[in-house]
């Protein structure tokens, strides 16, 4: 008996279709389940990049220096009046009369200088002039006579002219010899040698027994007035404008610690010294008992000076360039602004800041040297302290 072949029934499509789906939503679930952490580890490590590419930074604002008003300048004392004292007459030191350290006043005697060759030119002068004054009038009388003889006609208009021509000439002689006569008187007075002005005799260089010589300019002695004295101060220019003629000021001197002797500014050289950008001031000081030698380096400090003060910043937040120094200052949005400054005073770990920066300014602390305008940066939050418990 013959079998029949088995005929297996046909799979239908949309099971087919149902199956195939199943299979490729397995295989993408495997795919985007191995893909998703790749991704998202891959955006974890951009973003760390990207947040490490950014330099993180530390910030401080400017704050007030102290005032340059406060703040004590070197100053030179000088006496209120001095002047170096030299021969007008030539001859022999007959004798001296003060030292160094001689209190004198004014037109006392200090020298007295022996001059015999003057005195002889004097003399010959004096008869010179005597002689002139003899001839001329001789010289008086025959011009009166000769003018009263041409009225009669008994001499010429010739010989008269020419006697009157010869008063003239004689008269022109005397008066040469009278002016060199007191010429030589007041050159003869230079023999006593006075003192200009009351104050102290500082240098003495000629004793008993010197020559003298006009012409030969060696100082006899120095004189100085010491019961007031002018101080001499170089103020900056920042501090120039502050200063006027008036105002009173505080000084002090090295030798005498704790004092401090009251001054007063009164006058200013007017401009600023082009080498030393610097402003000379002249102060007055008392020194009725003596207690400050002039000559001397001293402090002064300005007392009534109105001045704000400048503002300062650590020095490791400059930057020394060629351009000059600067400083990074962190704007708003985050990004650098490389500013120029023109800088004051050092303090040692703070520089004072004429101009370039604000109060409210960020400035960047220890900025690297490749720092340039627009750099992005990030600025580190300050530590918090632990309160001690």
């Amino acid at each position: 008996m013959q079998m029949e072949p088995r005929v297996e029934p046909k799979r239908s499509p949309i099971k087919f279709a149902f199956a195939a789906a199943v299979v490729a939503a397995l295989i993408a679930t495997g795919v985007v389940s191995g893909l998703i952490p790749r991704w998202r580890q891959h955006s974890e490590l951009g973003a760390e990049t990207r947040e490490q590419s950014v330099p993180t930074v530390t910030i401080v604002s400017p704050k007030p220096g102290q005032s340059s008003v406060g703040l004590p300048l070197p100053a030179e004392i000088k006496p209120w009046a001095e002047a170096p004292i030299y021969a007008r007459a030539n001859g022999y030191l007959k004798r001296r009369l003060v030292d160094i350290g001689t209190h004198i006043e004014a037109g006392q005697l200090l020298a007295e200088i022996d001059t015999p060759e003057l005195n002889q030119e004097l003399e010959r002068a004096r008869a010179q002039l005597a002689q002139a004054e003899a001839t001329l009038g001789l010289a008086k009388i025959t011009a009166a006579r000769w003018a009263g003889l041409l009225k009669t006609a008994s001499v010429s208009e010739q010989e008269n002219a020419e006697k009157q021509a010869d008063l003239k000439l004689k008269t022109a002689t005397a008066e040469s010899a009278s002016a060199e006569v007191r010429r030589l008187e007041k050159l003869q007075a230079f023999a006593r040698v006075l003192a200009p002005f009351s104050g102290t005799v500082t240098v003495r260089n000629i004793d008993t027994g010197d020559l003298i010589g006009a012409a030969v300019s060696k100082e006899l002695f120095h004189m100085a007035q010491t019961e007031k004295l002018r101080v001499y101060v170089q103020v900056p220019q920042a501090m120039a404008r502050s200063i006027t003629s008036g105002q009173a000021a505080e000084m002090s001197v090295p030798e005498i610690p704790g004092r401090v002797f009251p001054a007063k500014v009164i006058r200013t050289a007017g401009v600023i010294a082009s080498d030393s950008r610097t402003l000379l001031v002249e102060l007055e000081v008392d020194n009725a008992k003596g207690e400050i030698l002039a000559g001397g380096y001293a402090q002064v400090r300005f007392t009534e000076a109105k001045m704000a003060p400048s503002l300062t910043i650590p020095a490791n937040t400059i930057l020394f360039r060629a351009e000059g120094p600067q400083v990074g200052i962190v704007q708003p949005d985050g990004k650098v602004e490389i500013r120029s400054v023109k800088l004051g005073r050092d303090f040692g770990q703070t520089m004072e800041v004429l101009s370039g920066v604000a109060p409210d300014d960020r400035v960047i602390v220890n900025p690297a040297e490749s720092l340039v305008n627009g750099t992005t940066v990030s600025i580190a939050e300050p530590a918090k302290t632990e309160k001690k418990q």
